[in-house]
């Protein structure tokens, strides 16, 4: 009678997020399957490579916005800790820029929050597997993007318009911004101005939000 083959181990997973009843939905989720396992949970960034360190988890699934940066820049140096960790973004909003940055940093993929569970697990599974995952939405930017052939919103400002479009995601006003570049009202006005037919927006809010929704601010 040949010997039936041992069970494979569950899908190890560091859950990286910051809202206690998201973080708690999550893992009663997740945890229903027998073949994926929370190992641990962390809040922040700091948290999330230290428990990444601990743990040597298969998959961190990891919140985009967190209270000391952006889970999108920490990909590299989770995996410089734990060379093959798989790192799945979660995210509130997405675009195919943030998922080319995704890509770019060596993440496996990105997965909105409003997905639905079932679709979270498959995505936790798919990556533990050696897949990469984006939906369709993005995955035309995500190849561009690998490939050179799309340069992402807001690339070609310059350092001082990215400066000015920092000012601007703080809420400064334009004369605020003129002044802590050390310029002009007038060429401040043009800095301000030339962001905002950069990332195609019509006000300065508008401006604000697409580069919040892009990964220019975080």
């Amino acid at each position: 009678m040949p010997s039936s083959s041992p069970p494979s181990r569950p899908v190890r997973i560091l859950l990286v997020e910051d809202h206690d009843m998201v973080a708690e939905a999550i893992c009663l989720a997740l945890e229903r399957s027998p073949d994926l396992q929370i190992v641990g949970r962390a809040a922040s960034v700091a948290s999330a490579l230290a428990d990444t360190e601990r743990h040597t988890p298969d998959v961190v699934l990891m919140d985009r916005r967190l209270p000391d940066g952006d889970g999108v820049n920490a990909i590299g140096d989770l995996l410089a800790l734990v060379p093959g960790v798989r790192v799945l973004i979660l995210a509130g909003e997405g675009s195919g820029s943030v998922a080319a940055r995704v890509a770019e940093s060596g993440g496996a993929g990105l997965i909105l929050k409003a997905s639905g569970l079932r679709e979270l697990e498959d995505a936790v599974r798919r990556v533990a597997a050696g897949d990469v995952v984006f939906g369709q939405d993005f995955l035309g930017d995500v190849l561009g993007r690998l490939t050179g052939r799309t340069p992402g919103l807001g690339t070609n400002l310059t350092p001082r318009e990215r400066e000015a479009l920092h000012l601007l995601g703080e809420g400064r006003t334009t004369a605020e911004i003129s002044d802590q570049l050390g310029v002009a009202l007038n060429t401040g006005r043009n800095h301000v101005q030339r962001v905002l037919e950069k990332l195609g927006a019509r006000s300065q809010l508008e401006a604000v939000t697409i580069a919040r929704r892009e990964g220019l601010l975080t």
